[in-house]
C-alpha cells in the first residue's frame, strides 16, 4: 500500500507571504529554500520533484512540508545551535580594564575570564 502524496496546501496570502520571504534580503537562505519547497508543492511538483531540484534528500523536503503544518511560518527559520559562546560586551571589557588598572599584578587570558565570569 503506498502513502498519500503529502503536499503543502496554501491560502492566497500565505502564498503571498511566502513570496515575499523568497526575496526578502534579510532572510537566511535555508529559511527562503523551504519557503520556495512550500510553494513548489503547493503547485503540484512532488516532494521527489523538488528534492532533485533543490539537490535535497527527499525526506528533507517531507521535514519542511510537515515543520509548516506544525509550526507554520516560524518553523521555517532554524532553532538557535549550540556553538560558541556569546562574545564579551563592551561594558565587560571596560570592567576588565578598570580592574586591571587598580591591581598591580598581571594576569593571562584564563584568569581574566574566570574574573568576568566570578564578577559579572
Amino acid at each position: 500500500m503506498t502513502r498519500p502524496r503529502l503536499q503543502a496546501i496554501l491560502s492566497a496570502e500565505e502564498d503571498h507571504t511566502l513570496l515575499e520571504l523568497r526575496t526578502a534580503t534579510s532572510v537566511p537562505q535555508r529559511t527562503k529554500d523551504r519557503a520556495e519547497v512550500l510553494r513548489l508543492s503547493h503547485r503540484g511538483w512532488t516532494t521527489q520533484q523538488i528534492a532533485e531540484y533543490f539537490e535535497w534528500r527527499v525526506e528533507t523536503v517531507r521535514e519542511t512540508i510537515y515543520r509548516w503544518r506544525d509550526q507554520g511560518l516560524g518553523g521555517l527559520w532554524d532553532a538557535p545551535r549550540p556553538g560558541r559562546r556569546p562574545k564579551w560586551q563592551e561594558a565587560d571589557i571596560a570592567h576588565l580594564e578598570q580592574s586591571l588598572q587598580q591591581e598591580a599584578q598581571t594576569h593571562n587570558s584564563k584568569q581574566l575570564v574566570q574574573q568576568l565570569q566570578q564578577e559579572r
